[in-house]
């Protein structure tokens, strides 16, 4: 029975420290360009983007297609990044139990 006690106390400082690290998660930031740096995202540990650059130079009324197009893809890179920092700081807790992906 001292075991299981041992053993609940372990699961709770891992909780513990789990949370934490998502709490920490959430002031950490990635960012990923398109065009050569001309669309700018910027995301939290958390995911939600926190800042959006556009220069100017690509904001062409008669081209909104290619806007459209690098900003999707700068925000599909930057959420790679994103799942990328969580795998890094989460993945020591979950190291050998096989969760599928995006749990956290």
């Amino acid at each position: 029975m001292k075991n299981m006690g041992n053993m609940m106390k372990q699961m709770q400082k891992m909780q513990k420290q789990m949370q934490q690290a998502q709490e920490e998660l959430k002031e950490k930031t990635v960012e990923a360009t398109a065009g050569g740096g001309a669309v700018k995202i910027v995301a939290s540990g958390d995911k939600r983007i926190v800042d959006v650059e556009i220069d100017e130079e690509v904001v062409d009324p008669e081209d909104v297609d290619m806007l459209q197009d690098l900003v999707l893809a700068a925000t599909n890179e930057v959420m790679g990044k994103v799942d990328e920092l969580v795998e890094q700081d989460m993945g020591k807790f979950t190291k050998g139990m096989n969760l599928p992906p995006g749990m956290f």
